[in-house]
């Protein structure tokens, strides 16, 4: 089983609450986390791109790094790790993202990724002038796809004459090429971007609800699977999940119980609002599960394993036996701390990842 991690690019990471780690993002942090899961052999680190955080006092996602020129150089001070970046498709054209993929691969040969952002939040993009109205929601996933195609046919022919519905490229040139193939994610929630993933893409990250139910992500791991079969192609579910770990389940639990009494409900309201305005979201897709976290408030709708670090690890080695799971991508209530509990404590434990480890 595949193991990455959701690096921290925004302030608090993946908790809304005032009393989680008030995490503030840096590349000294980002580095730090990426070399540390280098050492103890994690497979790769994705980078998210969010452009407008939440209104409330936590502080939600307001304080945020650029993906690309992050992940750049992370790339030059990391030798193994598979590092992806993340690209608002509304606020670059695909040939200059497939320029700059290239520019990453020339850094870190064969270890760079790209990660297809299609836009839940309006207000990301209506503050530049760049929102084209809600019936983006209705065509977004067409959209992609013509722009996924264009950076693969620049990455593999060095040519795109694409003409679309987009996008309309004329004799578009893109040299050098990457030293090999660059792989495509998303995270499609929804049927179709499902599909879209299942189409261009080389891996499908997904959510699930639950909360220490390593049988809980079935359906949607069932999900990927149908719609990767229709395409008779090779792509892997990697699932979304946090880590909120300490030497006993008590003391794990304790530190859950107190980020819960901080959630900041004004950002859960503003977070319900902004993703209800795709009105038309289907039930399972990213708007729908980041709308109904109002209805039961946590700081966190993200699918959670909290406990002592055998339970963690028990835990983990039953969602790898899960049929279509490729692997996990992690984040951490606190990632300095997170991650070195997972590679001193948990990593060893875990049947699932035996030969895994320290690798300098």
């Amino acid at each position: 089983m595949k193991i990455g991690v959701f690096i921290p690019i925004g302030s608090r990471g993946w908790l809304i609450s005032t009393t989680s780690p008030k995490t503030m993002p840096s590349f000294d942090l980002n580095r730090t986390v990426v070399q540390r899961a280098e050492h103890y052999g994690l497979d790769f680190a994705l980078s998210m791109i969010k452009l407008r955080g939440y209104t409330g006092p936590s502080e939600y996602w307001v304080h945020n790094l650029e993906s690309f020129t992050l992940m750049a150089g992370i790339a030059a001070v990391t030798r193994r790790i598979q590092l992806f970046a993340s690209v608002a498709v509304l606020t670059m054209p695909p040939p200059l993202v497939a320029r700059m993929a290239v520019t990453i691969d020339s850094i870190a040969p064969g270890r760079f990724g790209v990660n297809i952002v299609t836009g839940w939040q309006p207000k990301e993009y209506q503050q530049m002038g760049l929102w084209p109205g809600d019936a983006h929601f209705a065509r977004r996933y067409d959209y992609v796809s013509e722009y996924v195609q264009i950076m693969q046919e620049l990455w593999t022919k060095g040519r795109s004459d694409l003409k679309g519905d987009f996008f309309q490229m004329d004799d578009c040139l893109l040299s050098p090429q990457p030293s090999g193939h660059i792989p495509i994610v998303g995270a499609g929630q929804s049927d179709r971007g499902m599909r879209f993933v299942a189409e261009y893409g080389d891996y499908n990250f997904v959510g699930a609800p639950g909360l220490n139910a390593p049988q809980a992500p079935r359906a949607v791991l069932d999900r990927v699977g149908a719609a990767v079969a229709a395409t008779g192609r090779d792509v892997g579910a990697l699932l979304l999940l946090m880590i909120i770990a300490d030497e006993t389940d008590e003391a794990a639990f304790a530190k859950w119980d107190h980020y819960k009494a901080g959630t900041d409900l004004e950002a859960l309201q503003w977070q319900a609002t902004q993703a209800g305005a795709d009105s038309k979201a289907q039930e399972g897709s990213t708007a729908s599960n980041l709308m109904s976290v109002i209805q039961d408030p946590q700081p966190t709708g993200i699918f959670k394993l909290i406990g002592s670090y055998a339970s963690i690890a028990r835990m983990l080695d039953e969602i790898a036996t899960l049929p279509g799971l490729k692997g996990v991508m992690l984040t951490f209530d606190d990632f300095i701390i997170g991650m070195e509990q997972f590679g001193e404590h948990i990593q060893p434990l875990m049947k699932s990842r035996q030969g895994s480890g320290v690798t300098e």
